[in-house]
């Protein structure tokens, strides 16, 4: 699904399970749509127990809470997940080229 939050002129996209827990996140800003997040709950729950999660929340982001059933007053559009993957795949690798 994804979302657009004209206050910050960003796009959402985001993954989410069968009970509604976002599971990945891309974030894209601006007219260019620039990635500014490229987050995965399992490598941030992998990054907090490693004890690296400032790391990970600087470079890639986080991943919304709560569940998208309990969000209040947003409407996402439903997009497929090969629609997903076209997003996440190149903000992912643009986000994790960036040097640190």
């Amino acid at each position: 699904m994804r979302c657009y939050w004209d206050g910050e002129d960003v796009w959402f996209y985001f993954e989410v399970d069968a009970e509604g827990w976002v599971t990945r996140q891309v974030e894209l800003q601006g007219l260019e749509r620039t990635p500014i997040a490229a987050a995965s709950l399992d490598e941030w729950q992998q990054a907090h127990e490693a004890g690296h999660l400032d790391e990970y929340d600087s470079r890639f982001g986080i991943t919304a809470e709560p569940p998208v059933s309990e969000w209040e007053g947003h409407a996402p559009e439903r997009m497929t997940s090969e629609e997903f993957e076209e997003v996440w795949g190149p903000a992912r690798r643009q986000i994790a080229s960036r040097a640190r």
